[in-house]
């Protein structure tokens, strides 16, 4: 939170200025934001001056909200497995200068989640708070596939009809998972602005609830539980990696992370695409920035293709997170035929990513013995498996 003061100087009548007369003061959520004076009213010949007493403690998520929702989702979601990285299996695979290289590296497989990724926390986490009213009007939500179906799965454990706004570059297999569990779809274009702008337009016209795909505070404590677990699974873990996008995933693994680690505290960095790395940007220049569309949907990893950080998100992540990196697109596919070759696991290009900087980032990222790199979600095209297991065979 921000605390904003507009005062004046009125002038005296010999010339002299008083003290300053306070117009108004106010608090706002975040620290980016555009203040007009077109309607203030102060007096003629007077100085208007802005000041600022930045920053109160923005809303964060805390320890308690984190483990409210880990007993939440606790009969819905599922407690994911940590998978070790195989150095054996590497070298079979064809990757034996990997093997000898990278530290310990563990995959968190949030696809054995019921809907194939990590977005089943926030959002039942979220739509578990609703009250009867709004459950009966029902939910909307913006999505290019795995929050869409976390929202689907959601709703319909709790009763609610749920409406999600997806593009029209939507993986097939996503936008079918999605009318599987009983939602009701509206297409747009491939922006992520554009989804979200048509949701809000039909959340006021129908009375539907908003469950925001990464914007909010039930979801990102929803997603945090995953750090939790992470914790609990390898309390030894020196640094985890998450794939980023709005921020649900990382602010809330960050924030779970930092929250309930004792005196060894790992660190946690983000991980993107480079061909849409706004959060890299942002989290180096301090400044929350949006990329064009044109831009981020040129990635292969559909679910990282939003536009811009979370504002709320953005805080979490400035406050927990302790670096971002990105990765290539060839990168992301090869890490995508190591877990095809190499596990017996299956990533989408976009649950790969934090693999990708684990294996070909290291110079970048801080040394540790053990490395946890989340593997977000499994909902994998069937048409680029089968190109990527012909590439794993071409590769050995």
């Amino acid at each position: 939170m921000y605390r904003v003061n507009v005062a004046y100087v009125p002038k005296t009548t010999n010339g002299n200025s008083a003290l300053n007369r306070l117009v108004f003061h106010t608090t706002i959520e975040s620290s980016y934001f555009r203040l007009s004076c077109g309607s203030c009213s102060y007096p003629v010949g007077s100085s208007l001056t802005i000041s600022f007493v930045i920053p109160l403690m923005p809303n964060l998520i805390t320890l308690t909200d984190i483990y409210a929702a880990q007993t939440r989702i606790a009969d819905t979601a599922v407690r994911t497995p940590l998978v070790r990285l195989s150095r054996a299996r590497l070298r079979m695979a064809g990757f034996a200068e990997l093997a000898d290289t990278t530290p310990d590296i563990y995959l968190k497989d949030e696809s054995a989640q019921p809907i194939g990724s990590f977005k089943l926390r926030g959002a039942y986490n979220k739509i578990a708070q609703l009250p009867a009213e709004q459950l009966k009007r029902g939910v909307i939500t913006y999505s290019s596939g795995n929050h869409a179906q976390g929202v689907s799965y959601a709703a319909r454990a709790r009763g609610a009809k749920a409406v999600i706004v997806m593009p029209s570059n939507a993986p097939r297999l996503k936008s079918e998972a999605t009318v599987a569990l009983g939602a009701e779809i509206v297409t747009v274009g491939p922006g992520s602005l554009e989804r979200k702008q048509k949701a809000e337009e039909l959340e006021a016209l129908h009375g539907y609830t908003m469950v925001p795909p990464y914007d909010d505070e039930a979801v990102i404590a929803g997603q945090a539980t995953c750090g939790l677990e992470i914790l609990e699974q390898l309390p030894n873990v020196g640094l985890v990696l998450a794939p980023v996008s709005g921020g649900g995933l990382l602010s809330g693994i960050a924030s779970g992370i930092k929250l309930a680690a004792g005196s060894h505290t790992p660190q946690v960095w983000g991980c993107e695409p480079e061909l849409a790395g706004d959060a890299k940007e942002s989290f180096d220049t301090r400044t929350l920035v949006e990329w064009p569309a044109a831009k981020t949907t040129r990635t292969l990893a559909d679910g990282l293709r939003t536009q811009s950080l979370g504002e709320r998100n953005f805080e979490h992540i400035l406050h927990f997170v302790d670096g971002i990196v990105t990765v290539t697109e060839d990168e992301i596919r090869a890490a995508l035929r190591i877990i095809l070759s190499a596990t017996s696991l299956v990533a989408e290009p976009s649950g790969a990513v934090a693999l990708a900087a684990a294996l070909f980032h290291s110079q970048q990222l801080p040394k540790a013995d053990k490395v946890v790199a989340v593997l977000s979600g499994g909902n994998l095209d069937p048409v680029l498996r089968a190109e990527l297991e012909s590439e794993a065979a071409a590769h050995v």
